[in-house]
């Protein structure tokens, strides 16, 4: 198998591949669109590889042999000066899924100068890491599907007053409920405890400093994400709190009331993680390097640094004037140090000085056992195992523990073909008070070609071949092909 692998790399790199414009998934305003996709794939594992099903706002079903027709429509407008709208409604059906026929994106939304109103579901992407090439944000990447909610955003970099646009900003604040009550009542795992119809709350903002005039080449920015869950109707316990005070007491991260647990009245109410952002960038006209680091929190212990070690490192490099390869990525991603083993809040710290809240367990909550997934796909880095691999079942991360390396690049040489290519080698090491009797190693690629040919407009032919090799995802070899198809059905003056 892994002979295999490097053959097929081998033949990716060497073949003359002529790349195209990869067609942008923004849409236009003042008019009315449809986009069609058809998606199939096959494998010799279990499961579809990784890299085909990863970051792909889980469309593409985990099992090996699917299939899915998607249809949206979506309408965007400006009323009047300043003012602008739009709806949009995305429907999915998929073979083998639990509900064949689903709403992947419903919403509406008005905007008004650089403020912007969503309501529902939609595919929102916010990180500051690299959409298609990155290993996936670890606080809320493309990896799961998107949850419905009422945000209210600056969804782009902005520049403040009075600082003459060399400081921009952006951020958001959103309330949200989970839809898969459904489908984790139909896992096999039937004894197991979790919280149905969970809410959910997040922010964010995020400072950029950037010569508008272009006489400074360096820029840099910083951030924090807070995201929290909550609520809902617990199999064990029944309703949590779930009050308008409630909610603010997940805003500032305060503790639970006299109707809370007794860990959320110690603690927090709720289960909250987020991350601190950082990205210094150097601009020249013939390419741009990239840095970055995002440190995840999952308690105060990481708020305050202690688990300093784990978080999400990355280099990115653009090439604007070399199609040939456009972009490269690399990331290290490690998450073993969580604080260190042991959590334990109550000692003399005269005597045993430390913090003493270890033991972090990311994505991981002993009430929302669900953790930090939708329909048990990871919302966090997909690198972070996905409870929907748990082979009895259950819910909840069993492999938090990780050290991974990640490459990705892209390119282009005409307005016709673009291919991407995506390589990953991840060790897992379990959980804290679970760990691997012996390290996993996993070791998987993707390669990604598309072709839009002049005279189909709106026409976009994808082919992908991808595998895996290791203890997690098995010894596995896949395809996909997909046809997708965009247009407009009506302008709006």
């Amino acid at each position: 198998m892994k002979y295999l692998i490097k053959y097929i790399f081998l033949f990716v790199l060497i073949s003359d591949i002529t790349p195209c414009l990869s067609q942008n998934d923004n849409h236009s305003f003042g008019s009315t669109e449809f986009d069609i996709e058809t998606f199939g794939s096959t494998a010799t594992g279990k499961y579809t590889p990784f890299w085909i099903v990863g970051n792909r706002y889980g469309t593409a079903p985990l099992d090996a042999g699917n299939s899915y027709l998607r249809v949206g429509t979506f309408h965007n407008q400006s009323l009047r000066k300043n003012v602008r709208i739009g709806v949009g409604v995305d429907i999915i059906a998929s073979t083998p899924r639990y509900r064949n026929v689903y709403i992947q994106q419903l919403y509406a939304e008005i905007g008004y100068k650089w403020l912007m109103l969503t309501i529902g579901s939609k595919e929102n992407y916010t990180s500051l890491w690299d959409k298609n090439l990155s290993s996936g944000d670890m606080v809320h990447s493309a990896n799961a599907r998107p949850i419905p909610e009422i945000n209210i955003s600056v969804p782009n970099f902005t520049p403040l007053p009075a600082t003459k646009g060399f400081i921009l900003f952006k951020g958001d604040f959103a309330a949200g409920r989970s839809f898969d009550t459904e489908y984790l009542k139909q896992l096999k795992n039937k004894g197991q405890l979790y919280v149905e119809n969970v809410l959910w709350h997040h922010k964010s903002l995020h400072i950029r400093i950037l010569d508008p005039y272009d006489n400074f080449p360096l820029t840099a920015t910083i951030g924090v994400r807070h995201h929290a869950q909550w609520g809902g109707i617990s199999t064990k316990d029944g309703v949590q709190p779930h009050s308008l005070k409630d909610f603010m007491r997940i805003i500032v991260g305060g503790s639970g009331g006299d109707d809370a647990s007794l860990s959320a009245q110690v603690n927090v109410l709720g289960n909250h993680y987020g991350s601190y952002d950082f990205k210094l960038g150097y601009i020249h006209s013939l390419f741009d390097v990239h840095l970055y680091k995002q440190h995840f929190f999952d308690d105060v212990s990481g708020m305050e640094l202690y688990n300093l070690p784990d978080g999400l490192y990355g280099m990115q490099i653009n090439f604007p004037t070399f199609p040939l390869i456009n972009r490269v990525l690399f990331e290290y991603l490690y998450t073993k140090n969580q604080s260190g083993p042991a959590h334990y809040l109550w000692f003399d710290h005269d005597v045993y000085p430390g913090y003493g809240g270890g033991s972090d367990d990311y994505y991981n909550n002993g009430e929302y056992t669900t953790g930090v997934s939708y329909f048990n796909r990871s919302l966090g880095s997909p690198l972070i195992t996905s409870p929907e691999y748990n082979k009895n079942g259950s819910v909840g991360f069993k492999n938090n523990r990780i050290r991974a390396w990640h490459i990705g690049f892209d390119g282009y040489l005409s307005t016709q073909v673009a291919y991407r290519i995506l390589m990953t080698n991840a060790e897992g090491w379990g959980v804290m008070y679970m760990p691997f009797l012996k390290k996993t190693n996993d070791f998987s690629c993707a390669a990604k070609i598309s072709y839009c040919h002049p005279h189909l407009e709106g026409w976009l032919f994808s082919g992908e071949i991808g595998a895996d090799t290791g203890s997690i995802y098995g010894d596995n070899l896949g395809v996909a092909i997909s046809v997708r198809k965009t247009g407009i059905l009506k302008r709006w003056r």
